[in-house]
Protein backbone atom coordinates (compact mmCIF):
# COMPACT_ATOMS: atom_id res chain seq x y z
CA UNK A 1 0.00 0.00 0.00
CA UNK A 2 1.56 3.39 -0.96
CA UNK A 3 1.37 6.42 1.24
CA UNK A 4 -1.33 8.89 0.61
CA UNK A 5 -1.23 12.25 0.78
CA UNK A 6 -2.61 13.82 4.11
CA UNK A 7 -0.77 14.26 7.17
CA UNK A 8 -3.02 14.78 10.28
CA UNK A 9 -3.18 14.42 14.25
CA UNK A 10 -4.55 11.93 17.24
CA UNK A 11 -5.88 13.63 20.78
CA UNK A 12 -4.18 12.10 23.11
CA UNK A 13 -1.06 9.67 24.36
CA UNK A 14 -2.46 6.70 22.96
CA UNK A 15 -4.35 5.42 20.03
CA UNK A 16 -8.09 5.14 20.30
CA UNK A 17 -10.18 2.65 17.69
CA UNK A 18 -10.78 5.53 15.80
CA UNK A 19 -7.34 6.69 15.35
CA UNK A 20 -6.57 2.88 14.34
CA UNK A 21 -9.13 3.49 11.61
CA UNK A 22 -8.30 6.80 10.18
CA UNK A 23 -4.41 6.01 10.09
CA UNK A 24 -5.61 2.66 8.03
CA UNK A 25 -7.25 4.99 5.55
CA UNK A 26 -5.51 5.03 2.17
CA UNK A 27 -5.46 8.47 1.84
CA UNK A 28 -3.51 9.19 5.04
CA UNK A 29 0.18 9.25 4.82
CA UNK A 30 1.34 11.12 8.05
CA UNK A 31 0.72 11.45 11.74
CA UNK A 32 1.86 15.09 13.48
CA UNK A 33 2.53 14.78 17.22
CA UNK A 34 1.92 17.45 19.49
CA UNK A 35 3.22 18.44 23.58
CA UNK A 36 -0.20 16.64 24.45
CA UNK A 37 0.62 13.62 22.31
CA UNK A 38 3.88 13.16 25.40
CA UNK A 39 3.78 12.53 28.63
CA UNK A 40 7.66 10.18 28.25
CA UNK A 41 10.23 8.86 26.02
CA UNK A 42 8.60 5.54 26.62
CA UNK A 43 5.56 6.77 26.30
CA UNK A 44 6.21 8.08 23.12
CA UNK A 45 8.03 5.19 21.51
CA UNK A 46 5.54 2.84 22.14
CA UNK A 47 3.24 5.48 20.74
CA UNK A 48 5.27 5.57 17.38
CA UNK A 49 5.32 1.73 17.32
CA UNK A 50 1.72 1.50 17.50
CA UNK A 51 1.03 4.04 14.28
CA UNK A 52 3.88 2.47 12.56
CA UNK A 53 2.63 -1.04 12.48
CA UNK A 54 -0.75 -0.17 11.12
CA UNK A 55 0.64 0.13 7.77
CA UNK A 56 2.88 -1.17 5.43
CA UNK A 57 5.16 0.95 4.31
CA UNK A 58 4.55 2.63 7.40
CA UNK A 59 3.07 5.94 7.65
CA UNK A 60 5.06 9.32 8.56
CA UNK A 61 5.51 10.07 12.11
CA UNK A 62 6.42 14.00 12.20
CA UNK A 63 7.05 16.53 14.93
CA UNK A 64 7.93 20.12 15.38
CA UNK A 65 11.00 20.32 17.30
CA UNK A 66 12.83 23.01 16.34
CA UNK A 67 13.96 24.56 19.88
CA UNK A 68 13.05 27.51 21.97
CA UNK A 69 9.18 28.72 22.06
CA UNK A 70 8.47 25.55 19.47
CA UNK A 71 9.87 22.10 21.21
CA UNK A 72 7.23 19.35 21.91
CA UNK A 73 9.10 16.53 23.32
CA UNK A 74 10.40 18.03 26.78
CA UNK A 75 10.38 15.97 29.79
CA UNK A 76 13.38 13.80 29.53
CA UNK A 77 14.71 16.03 25.97
CA UNK A 78 17.55 18.23 26.01
CA UNK A 79 15.63 21.53 26.32
CA UNK A 80 17.17 22.88 22.87
CA UNK A 81 17.87 26.63 22.77
CA UNK A 82 15.99 28.67 19.77
CA UNK A 83 18.06 28.66 16.62
CA UNK A 84 18.64 32.27 17.01
CA UNK A 85 20.94 31.41 19.48
CA UNK A 86 23.56 30.11 15.99
CA UNK A 87 22.90 33.71 14.65
CA UNK A 88 24.21 35.47 17.39
CA UNK A 89 27.16 33.11 17.87
CA UNK A 90 27.76 33.59 13.58
CA UNK A 91 28.11 37.20 14.18
CA UNK A 92 31.26 36.94 16.15
CA UNK A 93 33.12 33.18 15.53
CA UNK A 94 31.56 32.12 12.36
CA UNK A 95 33.07 28.46 12.44
CA UNK A 96 32.27 28.07 15.77
CA UNK A 97 28.16 28.71 14.63
CA UNK A 98 28.37 26.38 12.04
CA UNK A 99 29.72 23.98 14.19
CA UNK A 100 27.36 24.54 16.74
CA UNK A 101 24.53 24.32 14.11
CA UNK A 102 25.53 20.34 13.33
CA UNK A 103 26.04 19.94 16.44
CA UNK A 104 22.13 21.29 16.90
CA UNK A 105 20.91 19.58 14.63
CA UNK A 106 22.58 16.59 14.95
CA UNK A 107 21.20 16.23 18.77
CA UNK A 108 17.58 17.41 18.16
CA UNK A 109 17.38 14.86 15.29
CA UNK A 110 18.75 12.17 17.27
CA UNK A 111 16.93 12.28 19.87
CA UNK A 112 13.64 12.44 18.25
CA UNK A 113 14.83 9.83 15.78
CA UNK A 114 15.38 7.32 19.23
CA UNK A 115 11.78 7.39 19.67
CA UNK A 116 11.06 6.38 16.13
CA UNK A 117 9.53 9.28 14.88
CA UNK A 118 10.41 9.81 11.28
CA UNK A 119 11.00 13.89 11.08
CA UNK A 120 11.10 17.14 12.48
CA UNK A 121 9.93 20.39 10.78
CA UNK A 122 12.99 21.89 10.62
CA UNK A 123 15.04 24.46 10.14
CA UNK A 124 13.42 27.83 9.96
CA UNK A 125 14.64 29.31 6.44
CA UNK A 126 12.75 32.94 7.39
CA UNK A 127 14.63 35.66 7.39
CA UNK A 128 14.64 37.86 11.06
CA UNK A 129 13.39 41.14 9.87
CA UNK A 130 12.70 42.36 13.23
CA UNK A 131 8.62 42.46 12.22
CA UNK A 132 6.79 38.47 12.60
CA UNK A 133 6.26 37.86 16.60
CA UNK A 134 5.49 34.36 15.04
CA UNK A 135 8.51 33.89 13.60
CA UNK A 136 11.30 35.98 15.65
CA UNK A 137 13.97 34.08 17.65
CA UNK A 138 12.79 30.56 15.76
CA UNK A 139 15.19 32.48 12.24
CA UNK A 140 18.55 31.62 12.29
CA UNK A 141 19.60 35.46 11.20
CA UNK A 142 18.47 38.57 8.75
CA UNK A 143 21.51 38.16 6.29
CA UNK A 144 19.98 34.79 3.37
CA UNK A 145 23.89 34.16 3.05
CA UNK A 146 23.82 33.50 7.10
CA UNK A 147 20.75 31.74 7.74
CA UNK A 148 22.07 29.39 4.42
CA UNK A 149 25.33 28.40 5.65
CA UNK A 150 24.23 28.03 9.18
CA UNK A 151 20.86 26.03 7.73
CA UNK A 152 23.14 23.96 5.49
CA UNK A 153 25.70 23.06 8.53
CA UNK A 154 22.14 22.04 10.80
CA UNK A 155 21.39 19.68 8.08
CA UNK A 156 24.21 17.86 8.03
CA UNK A 157 23.69 17.04 11.64
CA UNK A 158 20.15 16.08 11.02
CA UNK A 159 21.32 13.71 7.81
CA UNK A 160 24.15 12.26 10.54
CA UNK A 161 21.01 11.17 12.99
CA UNK A 162 19.30 9.48 10.08
CA UNK A 163 16.58 12.41 9.30
CA UNK A 164 15.74 14.12 6.32
CA UNK A 165 15.30 18.20 6.69
CA UNK A 166 12.33 20.34 5.81
CA UNK A 167 12.71 24.15 5.26
CA UNK A 168 10.18 26.72 6.11
CA UNK A 169 8.24 28.49 5.56
CA UNK A 170 8.67 28.92 1.43
CA UNK A 171 9.06 32.06 -0.23
CA UNK A 172 9.63 33.44 3.76
CA UNK A 173 7.27 34.52 6.35
CA UNK A 174 9.77 37.07 7.90
CA UNK A 175 8.58 40.22 6.28
CA UNK A 176 5.01 40.15 7.60
CA UNK A 177 3.91 40.74 11.37
CA UNK A 178 0.68 38.68 10.86
CA UNK A 179 0.67 35.70 12.22
CA UNK A 180 -0.81 33.38 9.56
CA UNK A 181 -2.09 30.93 12.54
CA UNK A 182 -4.49 33.76 13.26
CA UNK A 183 -4.67 35.61 10.12
CA UNK A 184 -4.37 35.92 6.11
CA UNK A 185 -0.45 37.82 5.95
CA UNK A 186 -0.19 39.90 3.07
CA UNK A 187 3.07 40.96 1.81
CA UNK A 188 3.01 43.53 -0.70
CA UNK A 189 7.11 43.29 -1.89
CA UNK A 190 7.60 42.47 -6.00
CA UNK A 191 8.85 39.27 -7.03
CA UNK A 192 12.36 40.70 -7.20
CA UNK A 193 13.13 41.73 -3.84
CA UNK A 194 11.59 38.53 -2.29
CA UNK A 195 14.15 36.32 -4.80
CA UNK A 196 17.06 38.25 -3.67
CA UNK A 197 16.49 37.48 -0.18
CA UNK A 198 14.02 34.99 1.40
CA UNK A 199 14.46 32.97 -1.42
CA UNK A 200 17.92 32.51 -1.07
CA UNK A 201 18.39 30.00 1.46
CA UNK A 202 16.03 27.82 0.07
CA UNK A 203 17.52 28.25 -3.07
CA UNK A 204 20.82 27.62 -1.60
CA UNK A 205 19.78 24.58 0.26
CA UNK A 206 17.98 22.95 -2.50
CA UNK A 207 21.67 22.81 -3.73
CA UNK A 208 22.02 21.17 -0.52
CA UNK A 209 20.11 18.36 -0.78
CA UNK A 210 17.07 19.67 0.99
CA UNK A 211 14.33 16.47 0.85
CA UNK A 212 11.36 18.85 1.86
CA UNK A 213 9.78 22.72 1.76
CA UNK A 214 7.16 23.76 3.90
CA UNK A 215 4.70 26.60 2.08
CA UNK A 216 3.61 29.90 3.87
CA UNK A 217 0.13 30.54 4.67
CA UNK A 218 1.08 34.06 2.64
CA UNK A 219 -0.49 36.31 -0.06
CA UNK A 220 2.60 37.32 -1.87
CA UNK A 221 0.07 40.22 -3.67
CA UNK A 222 2.47 41.94 -6.32
CA UNK A 223 3.34 38.51 -7.44
CA UNK A 224 -0.20 36.10 -7.06
CA UNK A 225 -3.62 36.32 -5.23
CA UNK A 226 -3.63 33.14 -3.79
CA UNK A 227 -1.22 32.23 -0.90
CA UNK A 228 1.50 30.31 -1.89
CA UNK A 229 0.62 27.14 -0.64
CA UNK A 230 -2.57 27.17 -2.81
CA UNK A 231 -0.46 29.01 -5.77
CA UNK A 232 0.82 27.16 -8.98
CA UNK A 233 3.13 29.62 -9.51
CA UNK A 234 4.68 29.66 -6.56
CA UNK A 235 4.87 25.39 -6.14
CA UNK A 236 5.62 24.86 -9.84
CA UNK A 237 6.85 27.64 -11.79
CA UNK A 238 8.78 29.43 -9.13
CA UNK A 239 9.75 26.45 -7.05
CA UNK A 240 9.78 23.63 -9.12
CA UNK A 241 10.56 25.14 -12.55
CA UNK A 242 12.74 28.08 -11.67
CA UNK A 243 14.82 26.48 -8.59
CA UNK A 244 14.51 22.78 -9.42
CA UNK A 245 13.18 21.65 -6.27
CA UNK A 246 12.80 17.87 -6.61
CA UNK A 247 11.75 17.05 -3.30
CA UNK A 248 8.77 16.68 -0.52
CA UNK A 249 6.33 20.11 -0.77
CA UNK A 250 4.58 19.91 2.55
CA UNK A 251 1.30 22.28 2.71
CA UNK A 252 1.67 24.29 6.23
CA UNK A 253 -1.83 23.23 8.29
CA UNK A 254 -4.77 23.92 6.34
CA UNK A 255 -6.28 24.60 9.79
CA UNK A 256 -4.86 27.72 10.06
CA UNK A 257 -7.21 30.71 9.29
CA UNK A 258 -4.38 31.86 6.56
CA UNK A 259 -5.72 28.70 4.73
CA UNK A 260 -9.46 29.92 4.88
CA UNK A 261 -9.63 32.11 1.91
CA UNK A 262 -9.54 29.09 -0.06
CA UNK A 263 -12.71 27.54 1.21
CA UNK A 264 -13.21 24.81 3.43
CA UNK A 265 -11.14 21.97 4.35
CA UNK A 266 -11.92 19.60 1.65
CA UNK A 267 -11.27 22.75 -0.81
CA UNK A 268 -8.22 23.72 0.52
CA UNK A 269 -6.60 20.13 0.53
CA UNK A 270 -7.46 20.03 -3.54
CA UNK A 271 -6.20 23.13 -4.43
CA UNK A 272 -2.97 22.31 -2.37
CA UNK A 273 -2.89 19.22 -4.25
CA UNK A 274 -3.85 20.47 -7.98
CA UNK A 275 -1.08 24.04 -6.47
CA UNK A 276 1.65 20.83 -6.64
CA UNK A 277 2.01 20.14 -3.04
CA UNK A 278 2.61 16.66 -2.19
CA UNK A 279 0.97 15.96 1.59
CA UNK A 280 -1.26 18.37 2.87
CA UNK A 281 -1.66 18.87 6.61
CA UNK A 282 -5.09 19.00 8.87
CA UNK A 283 -4.23 19.49 12.34
CA UNK A 284 -6.61 19.85 15.68
CA UNK A 285 -9.97 19.65 13.25
CA UNK A 286 -10.91 15.55 13.44
CA UNK A 287 -14.54 15.97 11.59
CA UNK A 288 -12.71 18.25 8.68
CA UNK A 289 -9.53 15.66 8.60
CA UNK A 290 -11.75 13.16 8.13
CA UNK A 291 -13.83 15.37 5.21
CA UNK A 292 -11.05 15.84 3.71
CA UNK A 293 -9.84 11.95 4.11
CA UNK A 294 -12.87 10.79 2.27
CA UNK A 295 -12.99 13.87 -0.06
CA UNK A 296 -9.20 12.09 -1.56
CA UNK A 297 -10.27 8.77 -2.16
CA UNK A 298 -9.17 7.23 -5.52
CA UNK A 299 -6.37 10.48 -5.71
CA UNK A 300 -2.89 9.15 -6.52
CA UNK A 301 0.42 10.88 -7.41
CA UNK A 302 2.89 8.19 -7.81
CA UNK A 303 5.65 10.75 -7.90
CA UNK A 304 4.17 12.03 -4.73
CA UNK A 305 3.93 8.63 -3.32
CA UNK A 306 8.11 8.28 -4.03
CA UNK A 307 8.89 11.99 -2.49
CA UNK A 308 6.79 10.71 0.78
CA UNK A 309 8.25 7.42 0.85
CA UNK A 310 11.42 9.04 1.09
CA UNK A 311 11.05 10.84 4.20
CA UNK A 312 10.81 7.81 6.81
CA UNK A 313 13.39 8.17 9.06
CA UNK A 314 17.07 5.91 8.95
CA UNK A 315 18.16 2.92 11.22
CA UNK A 316 18.81 5.21 14.61
CA UNK A 317 20.09 4.13 18.41
CA UNK A 318 17.22 3.96 21.33
CA UNK A 319 17.15 6.46 24.05
CA UNK A 320 19.60 4.92 26.28
CA UNK A 321 21.63 3.95 23.51
CA UNK A 322 22.13 7.01 22.56
CA UNK A 323 23.11 8.54 25.80
CA UNK A 324 25.85 6.34 26.30
CA UNK A 325 27.50 7.92 23.48
CA UNK A 326 30.09 10.36 24.08
CA UNK A 327 28.95 12.39 20.80
CA UNK A 328 25.43 12.96 22.91
CA UNK A 329 27.02 13.77 25.75
CA UNK A 330 29.61 16.35 24.64
CA UNK A 331 26.34 17.74 21.87
CA UNK A 332 24.12 18.39 25.02
CA UNK A 333 26.96 20.46 26.90
CA UNK A 334 27.87 22.73 24.00
CA UNK A 335 24.06 23.14 23.36
CA UNK A 336 23.56 24.03 27.13
CA UNK A 337 25.68 27.29 26.54
CA UNK A 338 23.90 28.96 23.81
CA UNK A 339 21.65 31.44 25.96
CA UNK A 340 18.14 31.30 25.42
CA UNK A 341 14.73 33.47 26.84
CA UNK A 342 12.51 31.26 28.59
CA UNK A 343 9.15 31.53 26.45
CA UNK A 344 6.15 29.64 26.43
CA UNK A 345 6.09 26.77 23.83
CA UNK A 346 3.76 27.59 20.71
CA UNK A 347 1.44 24.29 20.49
CA UNK A 348 -0.14 25.71 17.09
Amino acid sequence: MTLGPLMLDIEGTELTAEDRELIAHPTVGGIILFTRNYESPEQVTQLVDDIHALRDPHVLVAVDQEGGRVQRFRDGFTRLPPLSCLGALYGTDKTRAKHLAQTMGWLMAAEVRALGVDLSFAPVLDLDYGVSKIIGDRALHQRPESVAELAHAYQTGMHEAGMAATGKHFPGHGAVAADSHLDLPIDPRPYEDIAQWDMVPFERMIHYGLAAVMMAHIVYSEVDANPAGFSRYWVKAVLRDTLGFQGLVFSDDLSMEGAAVAGDHVARAGLSLEAGCDMVLVCNDRDNAVAVAESLEGYSNPVSHTRIARMHGHAAPGLDELRQNPRWVQAVAAVQRCEAEPELDLDL
